[in-house]
């Protein structure tokens, strides 16, 4: 007889309270991941491909995973049979697809007399735990992070020790995922996860409140790929952000506190993962998706810091934190293109890809979102370039068609005296016509 441990966004064994669990049932413990079809085909090759990497990563620590490919109703109970175990552990799953499968994944073993036991979650605070004081949830960001940072979370516990593991069934092969040529990956793993959080900790955080929002000097964390397959978990990283003690600390424990709102928002709201979260802007006037949503999506729009950050995209399967809200903006605002298409791209192409950071985040930049007064932010891309990478050294190390223009006139490289450099596009819309376009349009709306 064993305990299952089902590892899903939790490929880590310290600070994981459902391992624990199950150890503590017994130390013969199943660790098992099933290759859920109905995750796996939109995940894109990004993410398949680091996913592939992450689970090679834990089977080495552990001496081999129980993979499984197929529905995972049908997967986990024949696990579980094989083991002949009497509990499956999890990490509760908020998410409205896991929320549904779990449900009948439960019901499926029950018949067989086994439990599905959540322990713990991908989040220091489990969505639906916070609420105001008339128990309704929050449905703006900064009331909701003070009461997030006064609910609190645990300590971290650490990794178990003397575990048995077993594999009752011959495993599954992961299916062929590797990165395209030409995109280069983070290494996976919860190892490298450590190992990034403590450069950050030591070398990065200090400035992180003044350099977070310049892309050029790459100053972020880069740790949102970690947190989305749970190589890490955001309590460790609170608990040492505590130790710090500092202002920038602070400053950085508020991204984790949007991270924890938005997976809050789509608990309560599920439909906002494909729907607007305000009806009312689904009423808008949007252009059909065409020759300009390509433009957008191969980074040739003709404006540098946005075709920078959408060639980072396709480069590393990740992008700036600023520049995914310049780029956002320029996709609804400019060119008036519904936001689920820029999501959408996102999702496929980004390796950190979380369905509610990254679908709210694109409401929130599309108005529609938890924002009080969110439509008029319509940002200008050369200004934001200008003030968020002033010397042009972002967009030269995306954009190598301006490598050589000079900094002058590298946010406007159609002002050259000399002209446009050789391959590179003339601007494809003009930014104060399409703001006042957009404002009209916004206007349709409230009348």
């Amino acid at each position: 007889m064993a305990s299952v441990m089902w590892f899903r966004r939790d490929l880590r064994l310290a600070d994981n309270p459902a391992l624990l669990d199950a150890v503590a049932t017994d130390h013969q413990v199943v660790p098992l991941f099933v290759v859920d079809p109905r995750l796996w085909r939109p995940a894109g090759p990004t993410r398949r491909a680091y996913l592939t990497a992450g689970l090679c990563d834990l089977a080495e620590r552990i001496g081999g995973l129980q993979v499984r490919r197929g529905d995972p109703v049908t997967e986990v109970v024949a696990v579980a049979r094989a083991a002949e175990a009497t509990t499956v552990h999890v990490a509760e799953d908020f998410g409205p697809y896991g929320r549904h499968r779990d449900e009948q994944v439960q019901r499926a073993l029950a018949e067989h007399g086994i439990a599905l036991v959540r322990t713990g979650s991908p989040y220091a605070v489990s969505p639906g735990r916070v609420r105001n004081k008339t128990g309704d949830p929050y449905q703006v960001f900064t009331p909701f992070s003070r009461a997030w940072a006064e609910h609190g979370w645990p300590k971290p516990p650490a990794a178990p020790r003397g575990v048995d593991w077993q594999r009752p069934l011959v495993s599954h092969d992961l299916y062929a995922a590797s990165a395209p040529d030409d995109l280069a990956l983070p290494r996976a793993g919860e190892s490298a996860a450590r190992r990034r959080w403590r450069d950050f900790l030591e070398h990065s955080l200090a400035e992180y409140a003044d350099a977070r929002d310049r892309p050029d000097l790459d100053r972020t964390s880069r740790m949102s790929v970690h947190l989305k397959w749970g190589e890490i978990h955001p309590r460790t990283m609170l608990a040492d952000l505590a130790a710090v003690g500092t202002p920038a600390a602070a400053t950085y424990r508020t991204e984790l506190a949007w991270r924890e709102f938005y997976a809050d928002v789509l608990y309560h709201r599920p439909d906002s993962a494909r729907e607007y979260l305000k009806p009312e802007y689904a009423r808008m006037p949007y252009d059909e998706p065409a020759e300009a949503l390509a433009a957008w999506q191969q980074g040739r729009t003709g404006f540098p810091i946005v075709d920078a950050g959408m060639r980072q995209l396709r480069a590393e399967g990740w992008m700036h934190n600023r520049v995914r809200m310049i780029v956002a903006s320029f996709l609804v605002k400019d060119l008036h293109v519904e936001w689920q298409h820029g999501a959408r791209h996102f999702l496929h192409w980004l390796v950190d890809g979380d369905l509610a950071s990254n679908n709210h985040g694109w409401q929130w930049m599309a108005g529609s979102g938890t924002d009080a007064a969110p439509y008029f932010r319509i940002f200008n891309p050369i200004t934001q370039g200008k003030k968020f990478d002033p010397d042009g050294a972002y967009i030269r190390r995306y954009v190598p068609e301006l490598a050589d223009v000079e900094d002058r006139y590298v946010h406007e490289p159609w002002t050259r005296p000399e002209g446009l450099p050789g391959g590179y596009p003339e601007p494809i819309v003009d930014h104060g016509e399409e703001r006042r376009e957009a404002l009209a349009r916004y206007e349709s709306i409230r009348r």
